[in-house]
């Protein structure tokens, strides 16, 4: 293999390790702080809360988590659900449809 398909070998493989990550669900019950710190519209007081809440009992879906942790509504679980997030494995229902429509 020559030079050149050596490196779009290696950046071939960089593109699947990131899109594979892209892709990776993560389910809030178990998300670390700097991961849902990384989460597009949650600060650094909404994690201290889901942190909390999460603490006292773990989340049962995704309305527990909206009527337990100030901040976050409908509308917000559905951008997180479509940006990989999760609860107990499951997505926020509707969240496609949310994620669709932010793109327009």
């Amino acid at each position: 293999m020559g030079r050149v398909g050596a490196r779009r070998a290696c950046l071939l493989a960089c593109a699947l390790l990131w899109c594979s990550a892209a892709l990776a669900q993560v389910d809030l019950n178990s998300a670390s702080e700097a991961q849902l710190d990384g989460i597009r519209g949650v600060g650094p007081a909404t994690t201290r809360r889901i942190l909390a809440e999460r603490e006292r009992q773990p989340f049962k879906d995704w309305a527990d988590l909206v009527a337990r942790v100030r901040g976050i509504g409908r509308t917000n679980a559905a951008n997180f659900s479509a940006q990989g997030f999760t609860v107990n494995g499951q997505p926020y229902p509707g969240a496609r449809e949310a994620g669709h429509a932010a793109e327009k």
